[in-house]
């Protein structure tokens, strides 16, 4: 059986590792694969092909709504009419969002460190090797553990 496990590049899984050499488990079973990081910053905008969940147009949708529907209600009493305070409160809303949207997203970025996965541990074991094997993994701050048997 196989078993697959993710860490941060960290002294743990060096711990890991030894504690698995103790439990008749050689070198040769364990691989451990460093990841390459992307060096690009991520984009903020959304396309067809690739979105990250994060939308920026939320907090403009909302606002625009809001803002233009309360142009429409007092422009009754404004001067230029519900029509134009409407659609000057439509383009305020959803500028404001945006700008709303893209400082909280900017701040976040900065201030959150996320955990990530750098290094990739693959280990050979047998059966009755498994429930070990994962308790020594999740000791030493496994982010991910899953198994394959063999085929």
């Amino acid at each position: 059986m196989f078993v697959i496990a993710t860490f941060e590049n960290s002294l743990f899984i060096e711990m890991a590792i030894t504690e698995l050499e103790k439990c008749d488990i050689s070198n040769e079973q364990i691989l451990a694969a460093p990841l390459d990081k992307k060096t690009e910053p991520r984009q903020l905008f959304d396309t067809i092909h690739r979105a990250d969940g994060l939308s920026l147009f939320d907090a403009s949708a909302i606002l625009g709504t809001c803002f233009m529907l309360l142009g429409a209600i007092y422009g009754f009493v404004l001067k230029w009419g519900p029509i134009i305070w409407g659609i000057i409160g439509a383009v305020s809303g959803m500028l404001l969002g945006f700008l709303l949207k893209m400082i909280l997203v900017k701040k976040n970025r900065r201030g959150v460190k996320k955990m990530t996965s750098e290094i990739v541990l693959m280990i050979r074991c047998e059966k009755d090797q498994w429930k070990k094997v994962e308790t020594i993994l999740w000791e030493h701050g496994a982010l991910g553990i899953s198994h394959i048997k063999h085929l």
